[in-house]
């Protein structure tokens, strides 16, 4: 098996032609919330984005690859790695699957390579992410893939509801 891809799905680098998706998904005010977007993203910047994703996550610090299911070649989410700390061996995670897409098992799948990936061949101590607890989804999909809940941040993101709490999440490498 490779190591970005299974059978159903591949984890691949942005593409110009990826445009129009990525600026429906960074433009979707329902997921800023959990993201730190605070405005809209103008095509203009996120085509400067695509063009500068290629540099290795060592300069950049983070690493977006886009889900795309193999037997459409569609792009059905992203999965990114940011706040790469080489010196310590850590970067946090963050999803976002089309609203098309979901229920369909593509976040598991993801996590499950990106893991592989990131501990594995990146070497990797750990992934760390910051999951809201009222998203019983996410924590149960982080959790299925080995995550562990190793703390509570109070009030941590400004919603519409109010302040949310959210759980720190986190992977250890076994290898």
């Amino acid at each position: 098996m490779k190591l970005l891809e299974n059978d159903r799905i591949k984890l691949r680098a942005l593409e110009p032609s990826d445009l129009s998706i990525l600026y429906k998904w960074e433009n979707d005010t329902e997921q800023w919330e959990v993201g730190n977007a605070l405005s809209p993203y103008s095509k203009y910047t996120l085509n400067n984005y695509i063009e500068e994703s290629g540099y290795d996550i060592y300069q950049s610090k983070q690493q977006r690859l886009v889900i795309e299911d193999k037997a459409t070649s569609q792009a059905v989410g992203a999965i990114d790695m940011y706040a790469f700390d080489p010196h310590n061996s850590h970067a946090a995670i963050g999803i976002i699957i089309d609203p098309s897409a979901r229920e369909k098992k593509y976040a598991t799948e993801a996590l499950e390579l990106l893991s592989s990936y990131a501990l594995g061949f990146l070497h990797l101590n750990q992934l760390y992410a910051y999951v809201p607890m009222s998203n019983e989804k996410s924590v149960a999909l982080f959790e299925k893939n080995g995550f562990i809940i190793t703390g509570k941040l109070l009030q941590w993101i400004h919603t519409r509801n109010g302040k949310q709490d959210v759980y720190l999440m986190q992977k250890l490498s076994s290898y």
